[in-house]
């Protein structure tokens, strides 16, 4: 073998029980999850060395050695709905908020022994009892089509979930069979639509809307796609909750204004997800470290790889680029690194499959970006520039290595704020924005990506606006340059994401 071919290398990343330790006995419990990197930055370690300079009339330096490692990795991807959200929770420094699931981020997946059509049920040894009924859940991965797809649950125990739609009999489910909440129906009539002044209201008269599982700050699509599972047809859309009682969520952004709508007739749909902030109470930030593994192809006796180990989430950059793909960045900073070659192999563990999935492109897959004034008291500002042309949104945990006598490479990681700072290019159309620069005004700015029923939102409840210098050039528009600076906001977060493993069709905006 007289070289290795980078195509032939994979990434793969573990978390650890402890920082440096994987789970399980010599590791046996690790779960290597696959990642698709387009480009590495500065991965691996590098040997810090000193060297002996006496002073001696052969005037040549003696042998020194080896005093250290610096060890850090980074890596680009596309962004796609399976690739990136579970390492989301290393970088927020926080757990996902998940809704009723089989297929935990957080915990063991857990598995659904069969599918009884004569009663319209999911079976488990335990663990559905999460389920309530009238929510939304998504059945995938299973190997009968029918019962696959969106149901609505109907009655649910420990051990079994019913739903309203027609399945058909699985005896041995494949192991992705999954179930996983996404979403309410209202029963018919129940629902409504009121202003509370600007503001947009979701009434319900038999729903305890503090059960949802939501949380003021997160994000929700409300409407269906059937007629009579949306208020109308400009009346459905991503809204935020601002706040929650027993009989109402009060949006304060939304896709539409504050209306009235008794809701008739209408059996109202409102679809959630897996929601991620950085989180403000300290028994809820919780830290994660992770062995961070490269394979480099075989050499004569077997696999080839190289490790981070201790591995921090540092910093993380999501790239809106103009008509392109999205695309983020990740790098870690790292207590030691490790080679092992063919016959040392591979450390132990579980290496599941990638799940194929494409990536989200920057002209068709937005559907909703908004940058606006902050409004706590208007759900639908008018937004501070028509059309932007690029976004970046960067975070960074700043992390370094604490280093110590006697310790080779670092024994720890210190970290520091959750900080946030992007970067805008909008086309100027007015002087509100360059005026909200120099006002030093709070500002706010989410994105909503969709693609084949899967969506995202990334939200900065909170920011002010850097920069604002406007760039004029012959013959082409105007631009305008903004830095993001985002800070705590009212709901004790700098950053939030949302994933929705399910929306609605009308939800893109193709």
């Amino acid at each position: 073998m007289d070289k290795i071919e980078s195509n032939l290398t994979g990434l793969r990343y573990a978390e650890e029980q402890t920082i440096k330790v994987l789970p399980g006995v010599g590791g046996a419990d690790a779960v290597w999850y696959p990642l698709e990197p387009n480009s590495y930055t500065d991965f691996g370690g590098e040997i810090t060395t000193v060297k002996r300079n006496p002073i001696t009339a052969s005037r040549q330096n003696k042998k020194g050695s080896a005093t250290g490692v610096n060890a850090s990795g980074g890596f680009a991807q596309d962004l796609t709905e399976s690739n990136t959200t579970r390492l989301l929770q290393g970088f927020f420094f926080a757990d996902a908020r998940e809704k009723a699931t089989t297929a935990s981020l957080k915990a063991a997946r857990i598995p659904i022994t069969g599918v009884t059509a004569a009663d319209d049920e999911y079976a488990a040894a335990s663990g559905l009892g999460g389920f309530k009924v009238s929510a939304l859940a998504l059945a995938s991965g299973f190997a009968i089509a029918a019962n696959n797809g969106l149901k609505k649950v109907s009655a649910a125990t420990a051990t079994d979930v019913g739903v309203a739609q027609p399945l058909t009999d699985e005896a041995a489910p494949p192991a992705t069979a999954q179930l996983e909440t996404v979403g309410f129906e209202f029963a018919t009539g129940d629902a409504s639509l009121s202003a509370n002044g600007n503001k947009l209201r979701l009434n319900s008269v038999a729903v305890n809307m503090t059960t949802l599982g939501l949380i003021p700050g997160e994000w929700v699509y409300l409407g269906g796609d059937g007629t009579t599972n949306r208020f109308g047809d400009d009346k459905h859309g991503f809204c935020r909750v601002g706040a929650i009682a027993t009989g109402y969520l009060e949006f304060d952004k939304s896709d539409f204004d504050a209306v009235v709508d008794a809701g008739a007739g209408k059996a109202i749909q409102l679809f959630f997800g897996i929601f991620i902030q950085n989180e403000s109470v300290r028994s809820l930030i919780k830290r994660r470290t992770y062995h961070v593994e490269r394979t480099l192809d075989q050499d004569d006796n077997g696999e080839m790889a190289e490790y981070l180990i201790g591995a921090v989430p540092n910093e993380l950059t999501l790239n809106f680029p103009q008509e392109d793909k999205v695309t983020v960045d990740m790098s870690f900073m790292a207590l030691d690194n490790m080679q092992r070659d063919g016959t040392e192999g591979l450390l132990p563990g579980t290496r599941p499959d990638i799940v194929e999935a494409e990536c989200f492109n920057t002209s068709l897959n937005f559907s909703r970006i908004k940058l606006s004034v902050l409004d706590n008291e208007n759900s639908n500002p008018v937004p501070l520039a028509a059309y932007l042309q690029d976004i970046k949104l960067s975070i960074n945990n700043g992390a370094t290595a604490n280093k110590a006598l006697g310790v080779f490479g670092g024994f720890e990681v210190s970290v520091g704020n959750f900080d946030e700072i992007g970067s805008v290019q909008a086309y100027f159309n007015g002087m509100d924005a360059t005026r909200a620069v120099r006002n030093n005004t709070s500002c706010t700015l989410d994105v909503a990506i969709v693609k084949d029923g899967i969506g995202m939102v990334f939200d900065l409840p909170l920011i002010t606006l850097g920069n604002g210098r406007l760039s004029v050039e012959a013959d082409t528009p105007v631009m305008l340059p903004l830095d993001t600076m985002a800070a705590e906001s009212r709901f004790k977060t700098t950053m939030t994401f949302t994933q929705f493993p399910y929306l609605p069709a009308i939800a893109s905006n193709v």
